[in-house]
């Protein structure tokens, strides 16, 4: 399979660092990931919690840290002033828009309620044919297992197709899955546009 040239990749994750160490680890590891292959991070904005951790080391590495946050955030002082670039946007549409935008692929590591809707986000308009993007879970510490599971539950009972399913690449290591993003390659026919183009659409 060719390896992809991902020159630029959208992380979501927590504003919180999490009680365990481990996550904060996780986002110095994968901010080593990104710089060693030469990819820009693109992400929230943040200095507080994860966010600003991997923001934090890349930038020490000498990476490229593009952040996108709405103004209201940035007027409470959450912004982080010391990127590489900061876009400053009118809401958290238009931010998550222009993350996807800036990125060639996206990752999630652990993080809470608005995490999972950027994941879930970015996911969907996968399985709809909107991007062709890959999509990784970074699963630090297994933190990501029950929603693993959960997937595979509605695969079981007909909610979900399995190639969707599986446009989610998931790694406990954050440089097997970078590896992975760059060897990913959309399947003909898992979208739903492609599916209707090529009028095989089917319950």
């Amino acid at each position: 399979m060719t390896k992809k040239t991902l020159q630029s990749l959208c992380v979501y994750c927590g504003a919180s660092t999490g009680h365990d160490p481990i996550y904060a680890a996780a986002a110095n590891q994968l901010a080593q990931g990104l710089v060693e292959n030469k990819i820009a991070l693109v992400y929230g904005g943040g200095q507080v919690g994860l966010m600003g951790k991997i923001a934090d080391a890349v930038l020490a590495l000498g990476g490229h840290v593009t952040g996108v946050i709405p103004k209201a955030l940035m007027e409470t002082e959450v912004g982080h002033h010391h990127l590489t670039e900061l876009i400053i946007v009118d809401d958290m549409h238009a931010r998550k828009a222009k993350m996807a935008e800036l990125s060639d692929g996206f990752i999630a590591m652990p993080g809470g309620i608005g995490t999972l809707e950027e994941l879930f986000e970015v996911l969907t308009w996968a399985q709809l044919g909107f991007h062709e993007k890959p999509i990784g879970l970074l699963n630090t510490a297994n933190f990501f297992n029950g929603l693993i599971d959960f997937l595979q539950h509605q695969v079981q009972q007909g909610f979900l197709r399995a190639e969707h399913a599986e446009l989610l690449l998931v790694d406990t290591d954050s440089n097997q899955l970078i590896t992975k993003l760059q060897h990913f390659e959309m399947k003909a026919g898992v979208s739903w546009l492609s599916r209707q183009a090529a009028r095989t659409l089917g319950p």
